[in-house]
């Protein structure tokens, strides 16, 4: 019997979770059928405006960072989050706004790594340190640049990123670099780059290369990750069948919009259109969006509260489908879009058995 997913649980690796703000320190429990202790967190607060919280446990609770900012770390002396748990996360009294203000509505998605445990990477030219988790495609990776070109860092995966995603955190003016392996499978097969806290369209510039040891950086003195004695960051994700995707597809500007096959029921979808300039970052997930259609939107590369009836897709046992027939989900013409999404269940585990349609 052919194997299609070598995860059957998805929330071992990647969960959301939304609560509502206390004020004080908050303890905040996963609800996924496996226990998860997140080594990332992506913070974003529901029904007010407020940038993004980045968060990770390989650089520590105290360095935060904000994806719809170019701004470098910033560090909360009262603690936006406290601590890291073996299933989820507690939420401190920082002043922030971004995490936990009494009555504030937030969503906290939520991926592990390697339990906050870290090796120093010798496959490239510049050592990096690494925290790793081969097994859901993921790696936390930090490094200090040397602005020399054709440079590169090991990454820890064992295997070719298909996204990095990369923030310079020791000076202001980092942006977010999107570096994407191809756009494959879709109608973009060539590799190509983009910015999470812009709404800019592809650039063909690319300024990373990828292999199964290492990412380059291929241009000396890029800002976005390879100015000499910079620190930065990098998030590099790998596909792992039934578990997660990432990808393109053309839109049709119909109600009947595409069908972008996944081979699981998707707890997350990202997508941006790639050929306009002027849209951003739409994030989409089950737990804000319990039910079809979803509507639910929070904008990666914005602080804008929540809003409803900007997207219309159904999430699929299989896949996704926009229903929409504009922007930002599925303008027509030639129109791409890219689409980074990770599972609620898998469309057929392990074993053979397929799952229920939503």
């Amino acid at each position: 019997m052919a194997v299609y997913t070598t995860i059957d649980d998805p929330s071992e690796y990647f969960q959301t979770k939304i609560y509502t703000g206390t004020g004080s320190n908050n303890a905040i429990t996963n609800t996924g059928n496996s226990d998860m202790q997140p080594d990332y967190i992506w913070f974003k607060t529901r029904s007010n405006a407020a940038g993004f919280l980045n968060i990770d446990s390989t650089r520590g609770v105290d360095s935060l960072i904000s994806s719809s900012q170019a701004d470098p770390v910033f560090v909360e002396s009262n603690n936006d989050l406290e601590s890291f748990n073996s299933n989820g996360f507690t939420v401190g009294t920082g002043s922030s706004g971004r995490i936990n203000t009494n009555t504030r509505t937030y969503v906290a998605w939520q991926w592990k790594a390697n339990g906050g445990t870290t090796s120093t990477n010798t496959d490239g030219d510049i050592d990096s340190t690494v925290q790793a988790n081969t097994d859901a495609g993921f790696s936390i990776i930090t490094y200090t640049a040397s602005g020399t070109t054709n440079h590169t860092i090991g990454h820890g995966l064992g295997v070719e990123p298909d996204i990095a995603i990369f923030k310079r955190t020791s000076v202001a003016n980092g942006n977010w670099d999107v570096q994407h392996n191809d756009g494959a499978p879709g109608p973009i097969t060539v590799p190509f780059r983009n910015t999470l806290n812009l709404t800019d369209g592809t650039a063909t510039n690319v300024l990373s290369s990828f292999s199964s040891s290492t990412i380059g950086l291929s241009t000396g003195g890029d800002a976005q990750k390879n100015i000499s004695g910079s620190t930065y960051v990098c998030y590099a994700f790998k596909a792992v069948q039934g578990y997660s995707k990432f990808g393109t597809y053309y839109g049709n500007a119909s109600t009947d919009g595409q069908f972008v096959y996944l081979g699981f029921k998707p707890a997350l979808v990202i997508y941006k259109v790639l050929s306009d300039p002027n849209h951003g970052w739409s994030m989409i997930d089950s737990k804000r969006s319990p039910s079809n259609l979803m509507n639910d939107d929070i904008f990666a590369n914005s602080s804008d509260a929540e809003v409803t009836n900007q997207n219309k897709i159904d999430f699929l046992s299989n896949g996704f489908k926009c229903r929409g027939s504009t922007y930002p989900a599925n303008a027509g013409g030639t129109n791409s879009f890219s689409y980074f999404a990770w599972a609620e269940n898998p469309f057929v585990t392990s074993t053979g058995i397929p799952t229920t349609a939503r």
